[in-house]
Protein backbone atom coordinates (compact mmCIF):
# COMPACT_ATOMS: atom_id res chain seq x y z
CA UNK A 1 0.00 0.00 0.00
CA UNK A 2 1.06 3.52 -1.16
CA UNK A 3 2.20 5.77 1.58
CA UNK A 4 -0.16 8.61 2.16
CA UNK A 5 1.51 11.68 1.17
CA UNK A 6 1.94 14.72 4.14
CA UNK A 7 0.91 17.97 3.56
CA UNK A 8 3.51 20.95 3.09
CA UNK A 9 1.22 23.74 3.03
CA UNK A 10 1.95 26.35 6.04
CA UNK A 11 5.24 24.45 6.78
CA UNK A 12 8.37 26.77 7.74
CA UNK A 13 11.47 25.52 6.03
CA UNK A 14 14.82 27.30 7.09
CA UNK A 15 17.63 26.64 4.13
CA UNK A 16 21.06 27.34 4.18
CA UNK A 17 22.76 28.48 1.03
CA UNK A 18 19.70 29.08 -0.43
CA UNK A 19 20.38 31.69 -2.92
CA UNK A 20 21.69 29.42 -5.55
CA UNK A 21 21.99 26.30 -6.89
CA UNK A 22 20.16 23.31 -5.11
CA UNK A 23 19.05 25.60 -2.94
CA UNK A 24 17.54 28.40 -4.95
CA UNK A 25 15.93 25.53 -6.46
CA UNK A 26 14.63 24.12 -3.29
CA UNK A 27 13.09 26.90 -2.00
CA UNK A 28 11.17 27.27 -5.31
CA UNK A 29 9.73 23.51 -5.25
CA UNK A 30 8.44 24.39 -1.33
CA UNK A 31 7.18 27.73 -1.98
CA UNK A 32 4.87 26.31 -4.86
CA UNK A 33 3.80 23.87 -2.06
CA UNK A 34 2.48 26.40 0.37
CA UNK A 35 5.93 26.71 2.75
CA UNK A 36 6.67 29.44 4.56
CA UNK A 37 10.52 29.74 3.59
CA UNK A 38 13.67 31.31 5.05
CA UNK A 39 16.96 31.55 2.66
CA UNK A 40 20.15 32.00 4.67
CA UNK A 41 23.06 32.56 2.31
CA UNK A 42 26.56 34.26 2.98
CA UNK A 43 25.71 36.92 -0.10
CA UNK A 44 22.70 38.61 1.62
CA UNK A 45 22.52 40.81 -1.48
CA UNK A 46 21.66 37.83 -3.77
CA UNK A 47 19.41 35.91 -1.24
CA UNK A 48 17.14 39.26 -1.26
CA UNK A 49 17.02 38.89 -4.54
CA UNK A 50 16.11 35.32 -4.94
CA UNK A 51 14.11 35.72 -2.12
CA UNK A 52 12.29 38.94 -3.93
CA UNK A 53 11.80 36.34 -7.12
CA UNK A 54 10.04 33.98 -5.42
CA UNK A 55 7.61 35.50 -3.41
CA UNK A 56 5.29 33.61 -1.20
CA UNK A 57 6.34 35.72 1.68
CA UNK A 58 10.03 34.04 1.58
CA UNK A 59 12.58 35.99 3.57
CA UNK A 60 16.33 36.23 2.95
CA UNK A 61 18.75 36.64 6.04
CA UNK A 62 22.78 36.71 6.82
CA UNK A 63 23.98 33.72 7.15
CA UNK A 64 27.78 32.28 7.75
CA UNK A 65 27.37 28.28 8.24
CA UNK A 66 30.94 27.85 9.61
CA UNK A 67 29.92 30.74 12.76
CA UNK A 68 27.41 28.99 15.33
CA UNK A 69 26.06 32.17 16.49
CA UNK A 70 25.17 33.61 13.27
CA UNK A 71 23.63 29.92 12.26
CA UNK A 72 21.60 30.46 15.93
CA UNK A 73 20.36 34.06 15.00
CA UNK A 74 19.41 32.73 11.31
CA UNK A 75 17.38 30.05 12.81
CA UNK A 76 16.42 32.98 15.78
CA UNK A 77 15.22 35.34 12.97
CA UNK A 78 13.65 33.19 11.00
CA UNK A 79 11.01 31.52 13.52
CA UNK A 80 10.07 35.48 14.86
CA UNK A 81 9.59 36.48 11.38
CA UNK A 82 7.40 33.23 10.22
CA UNK A 83 7.18 30.81 13.41
CA UNK A 84 8.51 27.57 14.55
CA UNK A 85 10.69 25.87 12.13
CA UNK A 86 9.73 22.56 10.93
CA UNK A 87 12.67 22.10 8.20
CA UNK A 88 16.09 22.35 8.31
CA UNK A 89 17.81 21.77 5.07
CA UNK A 90 21.76 22.10 5.28
CA UNK A 91 22.18 22.75 1.85
CA UNK A 92 25.69 24.98 1.71
CA UNK A 93 28.82 23.69 0.36
CA UNK A 94 31.72 24.08 -1.63
CA UNK A 95 34.04 22.29 -4.07
CA UNK A 96 37.33 23.00 -5.08
CA UNK A 97 38.59 20.65 -7.72
CA UNK A 98 42.42 20.19 -7.55
CA UNK A 99 44.55 17.14 -6.92
CA UNK A 100 44.60 16.35 -3.73
CA UNK A 101 48.88 16.46 -2.95
CA UNK A 102 48.28 19.98 -4.60
CA UNK A 103 45.96 20.82 -2.32
CA UNK A 104 46.13 24.02 0.10
CA UNK A 105 45.71 23.69 3.77
CA UNK A 106 43.21 26.91 3.69
CA UNK A 107 40.80 24.81 1.06
CA UNK A 108 41.03 21.99 3.39
CA UNK A 109 39.90 24.11 6.29
CA UNK A 110 37.19 26.19 4.30
CA UNK A 111 35.19 22.47 2.98
CA UNK A 112 35.43 21.04 6.25
CA UNK A 113 34.03 24.10 8.21
CA UNK A 114 31.56 24.93 5.09
CA UNK A 115 30.45 21.51 4.55
CA UNK A 116 30.89 19.11 7.57
CA UNK A 117 30.73 21.79 10.85
CA UNK A 118 27.91 23.45 9.09
CA UNK A 119 25.95 20.59 9.27
CA UNK A 120 26.78 19.25 12.46
CA UNK A 121 26.01 22.76 13.60
CA UNK A 122 23.15 23.16 11.49
CA UNK A 123 21.65 19.55 13.03
CA UNK A 124 22.40 20.15 16.43
CA UNK A 125 20.90 23.59 15.89
CA UNK A 126 17.34 22.00 14.67
CA UNK A 127 17.43 18.93 17.04
CA UNK A 128 17.09 21.53 19.89
CA UNK A 129 14.12 23.58 18.73
CA UNK A 130 12.51 20.51 17.05
CA UNK A 131 12.96 17.86 19.91
CA UNK A 132 10.83 19.70 22.53
CA UNK A 133 7.74 19.93 20.16
CA UNK A 134 8.22 16.30 19.34
CA UNK A 135 7.94 16.78 15.26
CA UNK A 136 10.48 18.03 12.77
CA UNK A 137 12.39 17.45 9.80
CA UNK A 138 16.41 17.53 8.88
CA UNK A 139 17.21 17.56 5.25
CA UNK A 140 21.33 17.21 4.96
CA UNK A 141 22.76 17.40 1.48
CA UNK A 142 25.69 15.11 1.14
CA UNK A 143 26.83 13.71 -2.42
CA UNK A 144 27.05 10.15 -4.14
CA UNK A 145 30.85 10.92 -3.18
CA UNK A 146 30.18 10.43 0.19
CA UNK A 147 29.46 7.25 -0.98
CA UNK A 148 32.50 6.68 -3.11
CA UNK A 149 36.29 7.90 -3.52
CA UNK A 150 36.26 10.78 -6.51
CA UNK A 151 39.98 11.70 -7.61
CA UNK A 152 40.48 15.28 -7.66
CA UNK A 153 37.89 16.00 -5.06
CA UNK A 154 39.34 14.08 -2.06
CA UNK A 155 38.66 16.83 0.29
CA UNK A 156 35.42 17.28 -1.10
CA UNK A 157 34.64 13.40 -0.74
CA UNK A 158 35.77 13.07 2.59
CA UNK A 159 33.44 15.54 3.91
CA UNK A 160 30.47 14.31 2.45
CA UNK A 161 31.23 10.76 3.70
CA UNK A 162 30.69 12.63 7.07
CA UNK A 163 27.87 14.24 6.57
CA UNK A 164 26.47 10.60 5.20
CA UNK A 165 27.76 9.09 8.39
CA UNK A 166 26.85 12.28 10.78
CA UNK A 167 23.10 11.37 9.61
CA UNK A 168 23.16 7.56 9.98
CA UNK A 169 24.29 8.29 13.36
CA UNK A 170 22.09 11.07 14.41
CA UNK A 171 19.21 9.30 12.41
CA UNK A 172 19.63 6.33 15.20
CA UNK A 173 19.84 8.76 18.03
CA UNK A 174 16.18 10.17 17.07
CA UNK A 175 14.23 7.32 16.91
CA UNK A 176 10.88 7.85 18.55
CA UNK A 177 11.73 11.34 18.96
CA UNK A 178 9.15 12.54 16.07
CA UNK A 179 12.23 14.21 14.40
CA UNK A 180 13.42 12.62 11.10
CA UNK A 181 16.24 13.11 9.08
CA UNK A 182 16.83 12.77 5.17
CA UNK A 183 20.37 12.42 3.80
CA UNK A 184 20.18 13.51 -0.20
CA UNK A 185 22.94 12.36 -2.18
CA UNK A 186 22.80 13.62 -5.97
CA UNK A 187 24.94 12.76 -8.71
CA UNK A 188 26.61 15.36 -10.40
CA UNK A 189 24.05 18.51 -10.96
CA UNK A 190 24.18 21.01 -13.92
CA UNK A 191 25.15 24.22 -11.67
CA UNK A 192 27.74 26.33 -11.48
CA UNK A 193 29.64 24.17 -8.69
CA UNK A 194 30.58 21.41 -11.72
CA UNK A 195 31.62 24.16 -14.14
CA UNK A 196 33.91 22.38 -16.65
CA UNK A 197 33.33 19.05 -15.70
CA UNK A 198 31.94 16.93 -18.92
CA UNK A 199 32.15 13.22 -19.29
CA UNK A 200 29.59 11.14 -21.30
CA UNK A 201 29.14 8.76 -19.13
CA UNK A 202 27.79 10.20 -15.75
CA UNK A 203 24.82 12.16 -16.59
CA UNK A 204 24.29 15.29 -15.28
CA UNK A 205 20.83 16.00 -12.96
CA UNK A 206 19.19 19.64 -12.77
CA UNK A 207 19.22 21.37 -9.82
CA UNK A 208 15.07 21.35 -9.77
CA UNK A 209 15.39 17.43 -10.29
CA UNK A 210 16.82 17.12 -6.77
CA UNK A 211 14.78 20.02 -5.67
CA UNK A 212 12.02 17.50 -6.59
CA UNK A 213 13.51 14.30 -4.67
CA UNK A 214 13.74 16.82 -1.52
CA UNK A 215 10.36 17.52 -1.69
CA UNK A 216 9.26 13.94 -2.18
CA UNK A 217 11.14 12.64 0.61
CA UNK A 218 9.31 15.39 2.85
CA UNK A 219 6.80 14.07 1.06
CA UNK A 220 6.67 10.61 1.75
CA UNK A 221 9.66 10.16 4.84
CA UNK A 222 12.60 8.28 3.48
CA UNK A 223 16.11 8.67 4.66
CA UNK A 224 18.55 7.39 1.82
CA UNK A 225 17.72 10.12 -0.79
CA UNK A 226 19.86 8.96 -4.65
CA UNK A 227 19.06 11.01 -7.03
CA UNK A 228 19.07 10.02 -9.86
CA UNK A 229 16.67 7.04 -7.68
CA UNK A 230 18.38 4.93 -10.07
CA UNK A 231 21.43 4.92 -8.56
CA UNK A 232 20.39 3.64 -5.52
CA UNK A 233 19.80 0.48 -7.04
CA UNK A 234 23.09 1.20 -8.90
CA UNK A 235 25.05 1.21 -5.21
CA UNK A 236 23.40 -1.48 -3.74
CA UNK A 237 24.29 -3.99 -6.86
CA UNK A 238 27.84 -2.81 -6.61
CA UNK A 239 28.11 -3.15 -3.22
CA UNK A 240 27.99 -6.66 -3.54
CA UNK A 241 30.82 -6.77 -5.81
CA UNK A 242 34.54 -6.88 -4.92
CA UNK A 243 36.70 -4.03 -4.57
CA UNK A 244 38.82 -5.09 -7.31
CA UNK A 245 35.22 -5.42 -9.69
CA UNK A 246 33.86 -2.17 -8.35
CA UNK A 247 37.27 -0.19 -9.05
CA UNK A 248 37.66 -1.96 -12.80
CA UNK A 249 33.74 -0.77 -13.37
CA UNK A 250 34.65 2.71 -12.59
CA UNK A 251 37.73 2.88 -14.99
CA UNK A 252 35.60 1.16 -17.50
CA UNK A 253 33.30 4.36 -16.77
CA UNK A 254 36.29 6.74 -16.65
CA UNK A 255 34.48 7.49 -13.43
CA UNK A 256 38.08 7.86 -11.93
CA UNK A 257 38.72 10.70 -14.46
CA UNK A 258 35.02 12.81 -13.91
CA UNK A 259 36.77 15.40 -11.34
CA UNK A 260 40.49 15.25 -13.59
CA UNK A 261 39.92 16.11 -16.66
CA UNK A 262 38.25 19.31 -15.93
CA UNK A 263 37.69 22.98 -17.76
CA UNK A 264 39.84 24.43 -15.11
CA UNK A 265 38.98 28.16 -17.05
CA UNK A 266 35.69 27.39 -17.36
CA UNK A 267 35.55 26.73 -13.01
CA UNK A 268 37.92 29.50 -12.60
CA UNK A 269 35.02 32.10 -11.34
CA UNK A 270 33.42 29.39 -9.27
CA UNK A 271 36.99 28.37 -7.61
CA UNK A 272 38.30 31.77 -7.03
CA UNK A 273 34.55 32.59 -5.63
CA UNK A 274 34.56 29.87 -3.13
CA UNK A 275 38.06 30.67 -2.21
CA UNK A 276 37.11 34.08 -1.15
CA UNK A 277 35.75 32.12 1.96
CA UNK A 278 38.40 32.76 4.18
CA UNK A 279 37.34 31.31 8.10
CA UNK A 280 38.55 33.15 10.84
CA UNK A 281 41.52 32.77 12.77
CA UNK A 282 39.15 31.56 16.01
CA UNK A 283 37.76 28.96 12.96
CA UNK A 284 34.60 30.66 12.67
CA UNK A 285 33.00 33.63 10.29
CA UNK A 286 34.17 34.50 6.87
CA UNK A 287 36.31 37.16 6.20
CA UNK A 288 35.92 37.38 2.36
CA UNK A 289 36.49 40.60 0.66
CA UNK A 290 34.16 39.23 -1.83
CA UNK A 291 31.27 36.12 -1.10
CA UNK A 292 31.62 32.99 -1.43
CA UNK A 293 28.94 30.55 -3.36
CA UNK A 294 27.62 28.51 -1.04
CA UNK A 295 26.31 24.58 -2.19
CA UNK A 296 25.70 24.46 -6.00
CA UNK A 297 25.53 20.70 -6.44
CA UNK A 298 26.56 17.41 -5.30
Amino acid sequence: MAKQRRSLDGKVVAITGGARGIGKATATALVRKGCRVAIGDIDLALAEETAAGLGGGTVALALDVTDRASFAAFLDEAERQLGPVDVVINNAGIMPVTPFVDEGEDSVRRQVDINLHGVITGTQLAIARMTPRRGGHIVNIASQAGKAGIPGIATYSATKHAVVGLSEAVRAELRGSGVEIACVMPTVVNTELTSGVGQKWVKPVEAADVANEIVDALEVPRFDVFVPRANGALYKFLTLLPRGAREALGRLMKVDKLMLEVDHGARRAYEERAAASEPSAEGGGAAAAEPAPERDAA
